[in-house]
């Protein structure tokens, strides 16, 4: 056994390290037993049908060459250092940045009309392994039409804004409200996000609601341990995903210290995001297929998205967004009690990354929220160009568009 061991390039403190993560996600109750010799063996119970160690086997072989295995363990497990833009040997800054009060740098792009004679100005929050490129921006023609002034920023450890080895939904949010105070976009301005960008957007409403004139979710990634979810309906919608993404989210949300290693190791499928091979509808293939002509600029966005590495732009992303919140979104009070503003929740019928199922709860929580289920679309909504208009003029407008998606 320690010979094919050897042969695959596993190391014994593999096995004990993948013994114990075992026994932390099982005592959760969240895993079947079924797949513990997969995790235990990923590539041995592919290959070789072995039996189990017997108990003097098992000490003998996990206790030998612990020195060296502990320092094998430590290499595997340990991310890089990010590669900080402007710092030396770092990427290069390629647009405008402001200051954050404890020292980091946020990077941003403005879109639309001046923000001086601006209706409506909006900070938007973009989506996993996206940037302040994010093409779910609405056009130029659509801002000039409503009179608004757009900011998108990359979130931090994206692009070009610094990493933020202590981030939290809170954090973020307060990133945001400290954008639009250096940016002047007055006592009041609008926030909108995508995907995962909506986990900004919840923690705006809950950190900062006095500051904000409107709010669009538009399919935000939901965490199946929010406490909100009934037991039997997170795990209706969990059991949605995909295998692999199944256990990235696991190890996301009760081991975090692995996930850097458990995105980057080849023995079994990783986040199937990450992957770049997600569970993807009929109506998002069709989405995604359109944007097949512009490959070569979407994969340079992808590049750019990530050149700090994707440990503090990626990982840290799942590992707040699944890991615990200090809150929980279906305890949200209204924060337009006097109908001054309006919160907007998006989803596609045909999402089959975040399962409509859990999001049509979130609206029957929080009635207060404006919920448009659009059918025959899917997680990508946002970026089916008929779809994408209609959101932005119901969002600032507040008057319900005729929807006539392409």
């Amino acid at each position: 056994m320690s010979q094919f061991i050897q042969k695959q390039g596993l190391h014994p403190t593999f096995l004990t390290c993948t013994k114990s993560l075992y026994s932390s996600l099982y005592s959760s109750n969240k895993l079947n037993p079924t797949v513990f010799s997969f995790v235990i063996k990923p590539q041995a119970c592919k290959i070789l049908q072995t039996k189990p160690l017997n108990h003097l086997q098992d000490s003998t072989f996990f206790h030998s060459n612990s020195s060296q295995g502990l320092a094998w363990a430590f290499a595997a497990l340990q991310p890089p250092p990010s590669k900080v833009c402007g710092s030396p040997g770092g990427p290069l800054i390629t647009g405008p940045r402001i200051k954050l009060r404890d020292g980091r740098h946020l990077a941003y792009k403005e879109h639309g009309v001046p923000k001086e004679t601006a209706k409506y100005k909006v900070i938007y929050a973009h989506s996993f392994g996206s940037c302040r490129y994010d093409a779910a921006v609405a056009p130029l023609e659509t801002l000039e039409e409503l009179g608004a002034y757009v900011v998108s920023f990359d979130r931090p450890g994206y692009g070009e804004s610094d990493p933020d080895p202590e981030r939290t939904i809170k954090t973020t949010a307060l990133d945001m409200e400290e954008l639009a105070d250096q940016l002047g976009l007055g006592p009041k301005f609008y926030v909108m996000g995508f995907s995962m960008g909506g986990h900004s957007v919840w923690g705006c409403l809950k950190y900062i609601p006095n500051q904000l004139a409107g709010v669009a979710l538009v399919a935000p990634v939901v965490n199946y341990w929010w406490p909100g979810f009934p037991a039997n309906l997170s795990t209706e919608g969990y059991n949605l995903q995909l295998p692999q993404d199944q256990w990235a989210l696991r190890v996301a949300h009760y081991a975090p210290w692995l996930v850097y290693w458990w995105n980057t190791q080849k023995w079994f499928p990783c986040n199937s995001v990450i992957a770049e091979k997600p569970k993807m509808s009929p109506p998002d293939l069709k989405v995604a297929s359109r944007s097949a002509e512009h490959a070569s600029k979407i994969q340079k966005l992808k590049e750019y998205a990530i050149k700090q590495g994707v440990y503090e732009s990626l990982h840290r992303d799942m590992m707040v967004g699944f890991g615990k919140w200090d809150f929980d979104p279906m305890d949200i009070k209204n924060p337009f009690l006097n109908g001054e503003g309006s919160v907007h929740l998006w989803h596609g019928v045909e999402d089959w990354v975040v399962p409509v199922i859990l999001q049509r709860y979130v609206a029957q929580r929080l009635p207060w929220i404006q919920y448009h289920e659009v059918p025959n679309v899917g997680h990508l909504l946002i970026h089916d160009r008929a779809v994408k208009e209609d959101i932005w003029k119901t969002f600032l407008t507040r008057e319900k568009q005729q929807m006539v998606h392409s």
